[in-house]
């Protein structure tokens, strides 16, 4: 049995990692107490004994020892946490300059996409943050498009055409370019050298809420097309899953702001977009209501509501501050978010894929792509107030076909060479 190579394995270790797994350790340790002292007094109450301050507080010596437990760990978390921060310099110059490893940021992308919430609250490390990359098909780069250097000499030879790439939960710019039939296939690269298009990828904490990155995107954007290289003609999007989601969010902030750049965008098309949400996180929120139903199994509902603000939007499709704001989103109830209609003069595109061989109740309804609905995908709703009307030209349906392999096929590259032409 061969070992590991450690060259290797250093390879995809930054200098901020030890922070950031001692803080996810202190949050965990502060989790795991909260836990037990919650099951403690579950087991305590169906023998007559009183609560402390909350139905899950122990009371008298109890409690003190659980507050100890946290007093303890958060002041161990704090020194260990002041003590990294002084040494990553040094540990920054030990590894030196060099960008992530492919296999690093997809493992990260995952992580942010599961509770990116939670680091970026926590000032983790680990948060992604929101940033637009220009780069080659074969380039693997980690810097996002700089500030105070000339777009001209960040993004050479751009076009008037600008095509945003937004990737969907759990994944990152680098996952656009993936194979089929051992044959490397990027539907932007596609565009780019088919049709003059000068792609901009996003890469984001899909952790965060959906609304919450539209806001932060809207902004990015009238920054980047102000400072624009050349003279910019028509915005298109190109979007999965979640990146779907974004773009509506950000254009409705962006209009609503008085934004320039909203006026810019020509064409849209969203490949496996849940507009209506998905059943897997709704399934999820049942769990939630299971753990929460007994007294003894309520503590551990906790672990279900580990899952991030963003992974929650995914339960009926929430674009704006207003659906979640004000809400315990934790808590089963009926969609009530504001119906986004698809923008206006803009030309909307769909592509829907079912693992089926044909459409029935359980394709359109449950199971779909494996992830999307196809009607969720299609912007189909059974209240006509919630439906986005694609035109039935402007719609393509993938039969045997998984949520992911809409980035790898090459019937998707054709079709959308096609409408973005």
């Amino acid at each position: 049995m061969t070992s590991a190579n450690p060259k290797r394995f250093a390879h995809h270790l930054r200098a901020s990692d030890l922070r950031a797994a001692a803080l996810l350790a202190t949050q965990a340790t502060q989790a795991i107490t909260r836990i037990s002292e919650g099951v403690h007094q579950s087991v305590w109450r169906t023998l007559g004994a009183p609560s402390g301050a909350t139905p899950e507080q122990a009371r008298g010596l109890t409690r003190l020892v659980y507050q100890s437990i946290h007093g303890v760990t958060e002041l161990i978390g704090r020194g260990m946490d002041s003590a990294l921060i002084r040494l990553e310099p040094l540990l920054q110059r030990l590894e030196g300059q060099g960008d992530a490893s492919p296999e690093r940021l997809a493992v990260i992308a995952a992580f942010n996409g599961v509770m990116g919430d939670r680091l970026a609250a926590n000032s983790n490390p680990l948060a992604l943050p929101m940033i637009l990359l220009f780069k080659e098909l074969s380039a693997q780069t980690n810097k996002g498009l700089e500030a105070n250097l000339a777009l001209d000499q960040q993004i050479p030879n751009a076009t008037p055409k600008l095509l945003l790439v937004i990737h969907g939960l759990c994944m990152n710019d680098l996952q656009w370019t993936t194979q089929h039939q051992e044959q490397p296939v990027n539907h932007a690269s596609a565009l780019a050298s088919t049709l003059g298009y000068t792609p901009i990828y996003l890469r984001y904490n899909t952790g965060l809420h959906v609304s919450q990155n539209g806001r932060e995107l809207a902004l990015q954007l009238e920054n980047l097309v102000q400072r624009w290289p050349a003279a910019l003609t028509d915005i298109t999007v190109l979007a999965h899953s979640m990146g779907g989601l974004l773009i509506r969010s950000a254009l409705f902030y962006a209009r609503q702001d008085g934004l320039a750049w909203p006026q810019k965008v020509k064409k849209i098309a969203f490949l496996g977009t849940p507009h209506h949400g998905a059943p897997l996180e709704r399934a999820g929120n049942w769990v939630d209501e299971i753990l929460g139903s007994t007294p003894y199994s309520r503590p551990f509902a906790k672990l279900g509501q580990l899952r991030s603000a963003g992974v929650t939007d995914l339960r009926y499709g929430h674009l704006l501050d207003v659906d979640w704001q004000g809400h315990d989103r934790f808590r089963r109830k009926p969609d009530s978010r504001q119906s986004v209609p698809l923008p206006d003069g803009v030309a909307c595109f769909t592509v829907a894929a079912t693992a089926t061989p044909q459409r029935g109740p359980l394709a359109d309804r449950l199971l779909g792509d494996g992830l999307v609905p196809l009607q969720s995908a299609l912007g189909q709703h059974d209240d006509p107030a919630r439906c986005l009307h694609f035109a039935p030209a402007h719609q393509m349906i993938l039969y045997r076909t998984h949520h992911m392999q809409l980035l790898s096929s090459p019937k998707v590259t054709q079709q959308l060479q096609q409408w973005l032409a």
